[in-house]
């Protein structure tokens, strides 16, 4: 199971870096996906590019930390880092955007990196 569970913490660094990527090249076609009711327009809209830039550093972060620090320091990292997809969900629920969003994807990839962190510090 360790063994899998460090596979997935790569793939979700993969998959992080992938969203990232995705906010950066085409942030309007994508912002809908992240749950809030109402996106900026214009000049305004640069503001996508935040998220982008956040999950590429969070998704290097990952593949970083497993490479050069090991699992067990990966576990810690990510501990931390489920902070970012709870913040995501609050933010999206305080500002009446959807609610199956918020919890399904937020909530559920918050949950998803937690658990894959405690395999990552109890195991390690």
């Amino acid at each position: 199971m360790y063994t899998a569970t460090v596979i997935l913490a790569a793939v979700l660094g993969v998959a992080v870096i992938a969203m990232g990527a995705v906010y950066l090249i085409g942030p309007a076609a994508n912002a809908k996906g992240f749950g809030l009711p109402e996106w900026p327009e214009g000049a305004l809209a640069a503001w996508l590019n935040i998220k982008g830039i956040r999950d590429l550093a969070m998704g290097v972060a990952v593949l970083v930390m497993l490479a050069a620090a090991g699992p067990h320091a990966l576990g810690w990292y990510l501990l931390v880092a489920a902070v970012v997809p709870i913040g995501d969900a609050v933010i999206v629920l305080r500002n009446g955007g959807s609610k199956v969003l918020a919890w399904a994807m937020h909530g559920g990839t918050a949950a998803v990196v937690v658990a894959v962190a405690a395999v990552l510090l109890l195991a390690g």
